[in-house]
């Protein structure tokens, strides 16, 4: 039987984990409302950056999967943010015939600027904290995102390959 504290704890981690997501899509919806992004432009921009970022560029089929949309709308989608500059398309180096989606540079320098003092808040934040509890954050956000990533999976949500894991930079 599982200690008590530790059910508690494990608890504390689900609800901050469903605080962190409201707050962040409190802040995404923000952001989308300042550069004139549909909800679906933000997800798509957060599913492209976070496939890059993990090294794993994404081709806009695999933006459909993880999106849950039709070929149609996901083409409406990326013309749309290839056209105000969020996105761009780019030859995939070891199969020419495939086009991976990446962050357009306007779209990180607007990116960058929005997020940029919520990095200094974030930064603010854990100065108080050791680099051992830092380092134990990490493991236990890299646990939960492998958690959902295999419920996702059992769900069959969608085919979308990685787990979406930011990697240690």
């Amino acid at each position: 039987m599982q200690d008590v504290d530790r059910v508690a704890l494990e608890a504390s981690i689900a609800v901050d984990v469903r605080a962190l997501t409201a707050e962040s899509d409190r802040i995404g919806h923000r952001f989308a409302g300042l550069h004139a992004l549909t909800p679906n432009d933000f997800r798509a921009l957060l599913h492209v950056m976070v496939a890059e970022n993990a090294g794993t560029p994404l081709t806009a089929g695999e933006l459909r999967n993880r999106m849950g949309t039709s070929g149609a709308a996901i083409t409406y989608l990326v013309e749309r943010m290839n056209a105000s500059g969020h996105l761009r398309r780019e030859s995939d180096p070891r199969d020419r015939r495939k086009v991976m989606l990446r962050v357009a540079d306007q779209g990180m320098d607007v990116a960058r600027e929005f997020f940029t003092p919520l990095s200094d808040h974030v930064h603010e934040g854990l100065a108080g904290l050791p680099d051992g509890d830092l380092a134990a954050a990490h493991r236990v956000f890299t646990a939960l995102i492998d958690a959902m990533s295999t419920f996702r999976a059992a769900l069959g949500a969608d085919s979308g390959g990685s787990s979406g894991r930011l990697e240690n930079r």
